[in-house]
């Protein structure tokens, strides 16, 4: 049970740093359950290695819960040791549920809250839970995040292009329908930046990560790729041609680029030209 007192604010304000990355964790790995009589049960497992956000998070809620540890064999690992952090109030359950943590299956349900929130801790708690953060073989830094919903990765992309300024589009993979969107070099250090910030609340191991990115140097001689921002001019003269071959020689650019444009333009993933 918990023993130490919650911070001094209403369980699960997302306006708060701490809840909005704790609802964005629980939202991508935690499991919310329910029986008869309204029984039931909130539980997050985690490599015992991570307990301490688990604490955390104990301490965070002013409702009796419990960790426990155990060990057992999984499809990763013949002995895994983890640890499981159990609420049963339903009171708790209800709140969780009503800001947008279902019951049951959630995967591909789970969608950003739709009350006011800390953003970046939200999203921080997502990629600590769903996400990866460091460096590829070849020493890139990188910070990425995998996700079965559409929602969750269309907000990210949205938000880390107030960020970085890159644009990211969505698409599921064929093998199992699952999003997988990165950033690289320059665009990982900024947003693991503004993610990470001094005093936050997370995974002290991507939090450690997070740091590091900030010590790489590109190399001399690595070529730095530049993207050409679409123009409301552009977007019409693209509209107007209707094709995108026709369209890429008159504005100078790729037809693949013109191609991908307007189609975003078509199916809404980017506004008309505001004239149009």
């Amino acid at each position: 049970m918990a023993d130490c007192e919650p911070i001094a604010h209403q369980f699960m304000d997302l306006r708060v740093p701490e809840y909005a990355y704790m609802f964005g964790f629980l939202q991508a790995d935690g499991h919310l359950s329910q029986q008869s009589r309204q029984r039931g049960r909130l539980t997050v497992e985690i490599s015992a290695g991570d307990i301490d956000l688990l604490r955390r998070f104990q301490k965070l809620t002013p409702y009796n819960s419990t960790i426990t540890e155990r060990t057992r064999a999984t499809n990763f690992a013949e002995s895994a040791h983890s640890a499981l952090w159990s609420l049963h109030s339903l009171e708790a359950r209800t709140k969780l549920n009503e800001l947008g943590l279902p019951y049951g299956r959630k995967s591909k349900t789970i969608a950003p809250p739709r009350v006011e929130f800390s953003r970046r801790d939200y999203v921080r708690g997502v990629i600590d839970a769903d996400g990866s953060v460091g460096f590829t073989k070849p020493g890139l830094p990188f910070i990425s995040l995998t996700t079965a919903s559409t929602a969750i990765g269309a907000y990210l992309c949205f938000y880390a292009r107030e960020i970085t300024g890159t644009e990211r589009n969505i698409k599921r993979n064929e093998r199992d329908s699952i999003y997988t969107i990165c950033y690289w070099k320059e665009q990982a250090q900024e947003l693991a930046a503004h993610l990470y910030y001094p005093g936050c609340l997370s995974l002290q191991r991507k939090l450690t990560a997070a740091d590091s990115l900030a010590k790489w140097v590109r190399p001399a001689g690595m070529k730095v790729m530049t993207h050409r921002r679409w123009t409301t001019r552009e977007d019409r003269v693209l509209l107007e041609h209707n094709n995108a071959m026709s369209a890429a020689e008159a504005l100078g650019r790729t037809v693949q680029s013109c191609s991908l444009r307007l189609w975003r333009l078509r199916t809404g993933q980017v506004p008309m030209p505001s004239d149009q």
